[in-house]
């Protein structure tokens, strides 16, 4: 192409890209603003599963039409109060995983934060934790959750990370099941204590599902988060084209991996606690709740705590001696400490009301956190090993 038509279309680029900033520039950004609270209420969580339209899903639901959807979610994106637009997936079906307590030299602490934040994409999840008082498990303050490519061991993993930030020592937490998982920050802001569904949480596994070559192809560009410009109706044509399929081919293996139960939702994430650019707090604290049921009732448990409107995820997860053997797992997230502790004490009364007995019970305070995907591709993983001088074949499992 003439250098003369080049920069013609760089022009028109530009030129386009400013126009898009002005009008981002114009329009409320406010989470508070009713418009971006009615498309907020649903693109955080419910457009579950695969859409091959998910802009007209969220505006369906929301009522509020697509060009002000795509419009508003742009305008925060760019701003910074929508912190990644995504398609989620479910990685506990494509690669092994845990939630990870750490024991860390307090002197040490933020340094092993920062390290897993930006060092080691593989961990999610990094989250500064305290209890109400010196309970038991207390001295684990860091929690990450942790995922290694298929194939790869997570004690490994946890044993090199443990030497690169000088942890004293870790304990890992595979998930056994999931109960809910989900975000919703905005419309849990209503939810009263008690609220919860009619029946019982469905149980879903975390069995991991092996995929074709084709089928990783479209997972690599679709699990990418969107920029700003990407934003509009047709979300899945470039991708189509960027994995080097037909728009028809990749919503069919999109489909696929829907059907193996490897993809989440379609969400605008939030901040969880660290203020936004407005200054507005989505939440105030993060509560990771812990009950100890005995051993047989972990799915009645599980399906019980995971029916209450508040969680924003439940699982079945063995934390052994050092955590009273806790069983049953959840996150809530609020901006009152106490409506919080009234949300685990109506919970706590259903469980009671359901025969469930209750040996040990807590509550683990989230304070420093950072949230981003954890990555499973395996060529990233042997580029990691690499970066600090670990053989990858050595981190294989046994």
């Amino acid at each position: 192409m003439p250098d003369c038509y080049m920069n013609v279309s760089r022009i028109l680029i530009y030129s386009s890209d400013m126009e898009t900033q002005t009008l981002a520039d114009s329009l409320p950004i406010s989470i508070a603003d009713p418009i971006n609270a009615r498309i907020l209420a649903i693109s955080e969580d419910r457009i579950i599963g695969f859409s091959a339209d998910p802009i007209g899903e969220i505006s369906m639901q929301s009522g509020v039409d697509t060009d002000t959807v795509i419009a508003r979610i742009r305008a925060m994106l760019q701003a910074g109060v929508i912190r990644r637009v995504r398609q989620t997936l479910l990685a506990t079906s494509l690669a092994d995983g845990a939630l990870v307590a750490w024991k860390v030299p307090a002197e040490k602490l933020n340094d092993a934060f920062d390290f897993m934040f930006r060092e080691d994409p593989f961990s999610g999840h990094v989250v500064i934790r305290s209890t109400d008082g010196n309970t038991t498990g207390s001295a684990y303050r860091l929690w990450t959750t942790l995922k290694v490519p298929q194939g790869y061991s997570i004690e490994r993993h946890c044993r090199e990370l443990l030497k690169l930030v000088g942890a004293d020592a870790f304990l890992t937490m595979p998930a056994k099941c999931l109960f809910t998982l989900g975000v919703g920050h905005v419309r849990r802001r209503q939810i009263e204590p008690g609220s919860m569904s009619d029946e019982p949480a469905v149980v879903t596994s975390t069995d991991v599902v092996e995929l074709t070559p084709e089928q990783w192809a479209v997972l690599v560009v679709l699990k990418r988060e969107f920029t700003a410009v990407e934003l509009q109706r047709d979300l899945w044509s470039p991708r189509a084209a960027e994995a080097g399929f037909s728009k028809q081919d990749f919503l069919r293996i999109a489909g696929e991996l829907s059907a193996k139960g490897v993809i989440g939702r379609f969400s605008t994430f939030l901040e969880h606690v660290k203020p936004l650019t407005t200054g507005e707090k989505v939440t105030q604290y993060n509560a990771l709740y812990h009950w100890a049921v005995e051993p047989g009732r972990e799915l009645d448990a599980g399906r019980q705590v995971g029916r209450f409107h508040i969680m924003t995820h439940a699982y079945w997860r063995e934390g052994g001696p050092e955590f009273g053997n806790v069983n049953i797992m959840g996150v809530a997230h609020g901006r009152d400490k106490q409506l919080l502790l009234d949300h685990k004490k109506a919970i706590d009364a259903h469980l009671e009301k359901s025969g469930i007995k209750v040996s040990y019970t807590n509550v683990f305070w989230g304070g420093r956190s950072e949230i981003k995907p954890s990555e499973f591709i395996p060529v990233e993983y042997e580029r990691w090993c690499r970066k600090w001088n670990i053989n990858p074949d050595s981190m294989r499992k046994a």
